[in-house]
């Protein structure tokens, strides 16, 4: 492999108003800021789409045009764009993953991607492997995303870490990607099994788990019934989904879901039929849980919750990244879990800012600054004792 047959990759600066709606707003700046979308192509998009069946349409428009233009890389997400948010009783949702798949392998060919299928629950994770550009690897980080997530996703991720001498492994647990889609694993909570699995097929230790929006739960979660696990990086934190709420509304939630169930999943029925957004919502919810009613997937959400976390257990090296203007994880949350961690060898608790771009979900609109403190954090824990940085490593 030759630094001439790589795709260029950038983290663009910037959380822009691509869109009046913030559901699409999020997503058309989520493919713009990890570095796989032209501006100009989400701000045409946003102006072109008003409902999700014209989010579809759009984005295969925006794909295939990438592909007459041979913007591949382009393409590919635009296919995953689509996929997204296509309901899963949509026979495209299928074929558009694939599309999506095929193109970005194809894309990265020549980047030395390795690919991996991991044994697990009589069934299959797949994994991914980026090793470091050059010279001595200097540790390994094992990294995941969230609920619905796809490890092609944080291919820029994995990259920004191996060139910096890091060997990056990626996994899909139960629920996400292709560990769903192609094995049909269901969504759980019980991250440790999938990431023990990982770390078993790969005979890894002393590793740096790296988990991305609901994964910010799920590694601290695996960290906390894994020594092999050295230091935790969760960006974003979720800490108990049952407590983002007032005390009312949860004292409220728990009459509905426990003892008003027949009718909550009347609600939520009805819910779909109206709205578009919950039909989706829910109905990705349901399919990732593999539930048949709303309230049954539901149940694999609250099992999120701090008792399950066993926070008090986790013994490592722990850096939480949290936006402050989260649409998803209430920024309480970010206290919550750092004084949860009373066990920790050392917690890093770093809030983004609006001045700075980064204050949306996972830094959307300043990744690069997200990752260059990843970075500094890991060059200061993975530092041999005794040895003291170069002034060029002094942060």
């Amino acid at each position: 492999m030759t630094d001439k047959k790589r795709i260029e990759l950038t983290f663009p600066v910037g959380y822009h108003e691509f869109h009046e709606k913030r559901v699409f707003n999020f997503q058309l700046n989520r493919w713009h800021s990890l570095g796989y979308a032209r501006f100009e192509d989400m701000q045409e998009a946003g102006q072109r789409i008003n409902s999700f069946a014209e989010w579809k349409a759009e984005m295969l428009r925006q794909a295939k045009k990438a592909v007459a233009e041979d913007r591949l890389m382009n393409a590919a997400f635009y296919y995953r764009a689509a996929e997204f948010y296509t309901s899963q009783d949509d026979p495209d949702k299928a074929l558009l993953y694939d599309r999506f798949i095929d193109l970005f392998y194809k894309v990265f060919q020549d980047e030395g991607i390795e690919q991996f299928t991991v044994p697990y629950d009589g069934a299959f994770l797949p994994a991914m492997r980026v090793s470091p550009s050059g010279g001595e690897k200097r540790s390994t980080i094992v990294m995941h995303g969230g609920f619905d997530s796809f490890i092609e996703e944080f291919y820029s991720w994995m990259r920004y870490f191996a060139d910096l001498g890091y060997e990056v492994i990626a996994f899909e647990g139960p629920g996400q990607g292709g560990a769903r889609r192609k094995y049909g694993l269901p969504l759980d909570y019980r991250w440790e099994l999938p990431t023990g699995a990982v770390l078993d097929y790969f005979g890894l230790k002393d590793v740096t788990l790296l988990g991305i929006s609901m994964g910010g739960y799920l590694c601290l979660r695996a960290a906390a019934l894994d020594t092999r696990i050295t230091r935790v990086i969760a960006s974003a934190i979720a800490y108990d989904y049952m407590q983002f709420q007032n005390a009312a509304a949860q004292l409220l939630g728990r009459l509905f879901f426990q003892h008003l169930r027949g009718f909550s999943n009347w609600a939520a029925r009805k819910k779909m039929e109206k709205n578009e957004m919950h039909r989706w919502s829910i109905g990705n919810l349901m399919f990732m849980a593999d539930k048949k009613t709303p309230m049954e997937a539901m149940d694999i959400v609250l099992q999120l919750n701090a008792r399950n976390l066993h926070s008090q257990l986790v013994e490592q090296d722990v850096l939480i990244l949290t936006g402050s203007k989260d649409h998803f994880i209430p920024l309480k949350m970010h206290d919550m879990q750092v004084k949860a961690l009373v066990n920790a060898k050392s917690v890093t608790g770093r809030v983004f800012t609006r001045e700075e771009q980064a204050q949306n979900h996972c830094q959307i609109g300043n990744i690069g600054l997200a990752l260059d403190v990843m970075a500094e954090w890991l060059e200061e824990k993975t530092r041999p004792e005794g040895d003291e940085p170069s002034p060029a490593q002094s942060v």
